[in-house]
């Protein structure tokens, strides 16, 4: 059930496996997984990858316990593949004691395989529900009795709890089976049903596809709802990050334009007592100009009268 040989450089398998992976991925992780990948994919420019890889829709919690199921014991689960064809082939052939035989191993196998995808998904961090493991236990039971059930599952990518066929009591025998016709014999012919119990099945027939139906769209509105609430939350994370980063860039700017006022206010001041201290110095150079000329003419005049003796 595994794929194998995954080359690199980008091949087929290499999305084949990342998609396997993708789908054993918790489903509270899924969107945020799947996005990184086909990002991934798309810096490497493998857009037809990303597509794919985007186009995968997230699984509901039982889905993603049988694809973990399925990836987490692929012995376990090829023989119980093996099962549900033995147990499909006895119904088509009427073999009644081989149907009591593997009903019985199937009730089994059922309970225990369910038990395990509970296990796994408890050891990935997430506890089923009551509900939830019903939905597995119904899933199994699909794959038992629908081939198509079991083809779905035995790709690990469900995204949906899959529901048995309820056209027989047993809740085993694949659709096609109401359709057989049986065998010649010499035995006289059934009488056949009137026509009014024909219109009844087939209401009630088409009754059931209607529901189902129903089903599989409410599921995927679920899983759509689900997906926009997780890219709701990443978008409103990251606008509160800008808006977190635009007050502190404001409040820095704020901060900027106050030191520039204050630095400013201090240019002025520094500029006037520049001013200042230039028209005091030249006033004082004037002073001292001034006592030099004293200074001197008083010198001469004591040099003056010391020439000049008073008689």
């Amino acid at each position: 059930m595994q794929r194998k040989g995954a080359r690199g450089g980008g091949g087929t398998d290499d999305v084949e496996a990342v998609l396997d992976g993708l789908f054993t991925t918790p489903p509270s992780d899924f969107v945020a997984r799947r996005e990184q990948l086909a990002a991934a994919a798309r810096t490497a420019g493998r857009d037809e990858d990303a597509r794919r890889i985007h186009a995968a829709r997230r699984p509901t919690l039982a889905a993603w316990a049988a694809n973990l199921l399925l990836r987490s014991r692929p012995r376990e689960s090829g023989q119980f593949l093996e099962l549900g064809q033995a147990l499909r082939k006895a119904h088509r052939e009427l073999d009644p004691a081989a149907v009591r035989e593997l009903s019985t191993q199937r009730r089994q196998i059922v309970a225990a395989l369910s038990r395990q995808a509970a296990e796994l998904a408890l050891d990935a961090g997430h506890r089923l529900s009551d509900a939830v493991q019903n939905e597995v236990t119904a899933t199994l039971q699909a794959v038992l009795a629908d081939p198509e059930a079991a083809d779905q599952w035995a790709t690990g990518r469900l995204d949906g709890a899959l529901t048995p066929p309820s056209d027989f009591p047993s809740g085993l025998a694949p659709r096609s089976a109401a359709r057989r016709v049986p065998p010649r014999s010499t035995a006289p012919a059934p009488p056949a049903r009137p026509a009014q119990e024909d219109e009844l099945a087939r209401r009630r027939r088409e009754h059931r596809e209607r529901l189902a139906q129903a089903r599989r769209t409410a599921e995927a509105a679920t899983r759509e709802l689900h997906d926009r609430r997780a890219e709701h939350a990443t978008a409103e994370g990251s606008a509160e990050r800008a808006r977190e980063a635009r007050e502190r860039a404001q409040q820095e700017v704020d901060e900027a334009e106050q030191r520039l006022r204050r630095t400013r206010e201090a240019l002025r001041a520094a500029t006037r007592d520049e001013r200042q201290a230039e028209e005091d110095h030249r006033t004082a150079a004037e002073a001292l100009a001034r006592a030099e000329r004293d200074a001197r003419q008083a010198g001469r005049e004591v040099e003056r009268l010391g020439r000049s003796p008073v008689k």
